[in-house]
Formats: structure tokens, sequence, C-alpha cells
């Protein structure tokens, strides 16, 4: 298997501007364990004292063919619609209708609509702050969210220094009015069982159709537990419903309340139900916190654009 290196990695990454357009993102060592390295902090983001949501929205599931197929299978693709006659606008249409048919739509299935939006969020956050490339993705073998909550939501990879670097992710997304501190220990007991369990659980996984055939080959080393001095390290985004009133003044001050919101959700949760002692691997995770106010409507568009 031929080695990559950091340069190698970063042509591939997929930071997607438009979509980060749409998101303020405030980064910074929180009052969290653990404390000794960055943690991030997300919204929709604001134009005036408007939140663009619908942007956000159209945004989000434009990336939904970079989440199923890489550039080269996507031109493949394209091609072959062509090759039956159709124009190049028109094929786009085709495989981009593909790849939404691949990200299901459950007609009353909301925790699979909140999994599926949680989990594409996911792949743009682990390549916009982590610099690191989806290497692995959950097969989806049925319709049941309650049988896909099993595995890693995110599998990326990245060199660093010589080292192979394993981020596993796992995306909760709360629209209920559950309160943020359960949302969180809920999303830190599930990113501990994914780190614990997911050797055993390979078999879940594909590669194929959204890589690269470098990135190919990782898959299969690390698939085939080949892949030499690894590291894994894990990220946990918390996507939840916020109810919080904040004042609409202008622009500027509409993002201080909200990073003041989220400064407070990580500060007031209690950091002894974080087992770092226990749990080594805790001390290589990084939190993403996205508060959306009337999430389950933004959900509810979410999965009729779909």
């Amino acid at each position: 298997m031929e080695k990559m290196n950091e340069s190698e990695i970063a042509t591939r990454l997929m930071t997607n501007p438009a979509l980060f357009a749409d998101i303020h993102i405030v980064s910074k060592e929180f009052e969290i364990l653990p404390d000794d390295h960055i943690h991030y902090g997300a919204c929709i983001d604001y134009q005036d004292i408007q939140e663009l949501r619908e942007d956000f929205l159209a945004d989000l599931l434009d990336t939904v063919v970079d989440w199923v197929y890489s550039a080269e299978k996507y031109a493949q693709l394209k091609e072959v619609e062509i090759q039956k006659g159709k124009t190049e606008a028109t094929a786009h249409s085709s495989v981009n209708r593909k790849a939404r048919e691949k990200f299901r739509k459950g007609s009353e299935d909301n925790l699979l609509v909140q999994g599926q939006f949680g989990e594409l969020l996911l792949f743009h956050f682990i390549q916009k702050c982590m610099k690191a490339v989806p290497l692995l993705r959950k097969m989806k073998i049925t319709t049941s969210a309650q049988i896909e909550r099993f595995g890693a939501d995110a599998i990326h990879y990245k060199v660093e220094k010589e080292k192979n670097v394993i981020i596993l992710g796992e995306a909760k997304t709360y629209s209920s009015e559950s309160k943020f501190n359960k949302a969180f220990k809920d999303a830190l007991d599930s990113i501990l069982n994914t780190y614990k369990m997911h050797r055993k659980e390979l078999n879940l996984y594909v590669h194929e159709d959204f890589l690269d055939k470098k990135l190919d080959d990782i898959a299969e080393a690390y698939l085939d537990k080949k892949l030499d001095n690894t590291e894994i390290r894990l990220v946990s985004i918390v996507i939840y419903n916020e109810t919080k009133r904040i004042n609409f003044t202008d622009e500027d001050d509409i993002k201080k309340q909200i990073e003041e919101i989220i400064e407070t959700r990580y500060r007031n949760f209690d950091n002894s139900k974080i087992p770092i002692a226990a749990n080594p691997i805790l001390s290589r995770i990084t939190y993403i916190i996205f508060p959306i106010w009337k999430l389950d409507e933004l959900l509810e568009e979410f999965q009729k654009q779909l």
C-alpha cells in the first residue's frame, strides 16, 4: 500500500465554503473536560437580524451528492447519463437525484430523519475543523433507525506527523424539549460505546463510491487491521433544540448572545460525568454543540426537500 502525506489529504478535503458561509463557528478551550484543547460551538449564521435558515438548508441539501460519491464516481455516473442522450445539466440532476435516493427517506421515522441530518453535518464539520477526509461509512441495511444507530456515524482519516489518525464521529440530533445536559450525556455514552465496539463492527462499514483509489487502499488496510502507526480520536456533535430567547438587536450582538448560550451549556455540564480516568480515549475527544431554534420545523423541511 502506497502511503499518503498531509498535502495529499488536504487536496481531498471538501471544506464547502458555501455551506459554512451559512454557519457561525466559535472555537476555544471551553470549560469542559478535556480542557486542554479546542472544542466548538456553531449556529446558523445571521445577516443583520435575519437568520440564514433557508440558505443553510438549501446549501446543506446540495452537499448530499458529495456525501455519497467521490468526484471520480460522480464524473463516471454523469458521463453515463450524457451517453444516454441527456444534457450536462440534466445529467447532473439525475446523479443528484440518485444520491438523494441513497440518503433514504423515512416518512414516519423521525429518528431516521434526525440521524441523516446530523450525519450529514458531521461529515462536513470533521473535514472543516479536523481536516480529515471520509474513509468509511455505515452500510445502510434497514429502514429502521433503531438498527442503523449501531456503528460510528463517520470514520475519517488524516495524516499527522506521519501518523495515521482515525477519527470516529458520532452525531446526535435532539428535536424534543429534552434538557441539554441529558442530550450531551447521551452523546458521550454513545461515542464511548462506538469506540469500544467499532473494531467488532467493521463489517457494518463500506467504502465504495465515495473514495478514490489511494483512500480506497487505506480503507482496505484499516478494515484488514493492517494500517500501522494509527491513533484513534473521537468527535461528537450534538445538535439540539434551543429554547432560550435571544434579543434581535443587531448581527454582532445576536452572535454574541448565542456564543454566551454555548459557553453556558459547556460550563454547566457536570465534568464528573466525563470519566476520563476510566476511559482515557476521552482525553482525545472533540465536542461540537449546535443549538438550533425550532429544530423540529427545520427537520420537517429537510425531510420534505430531501
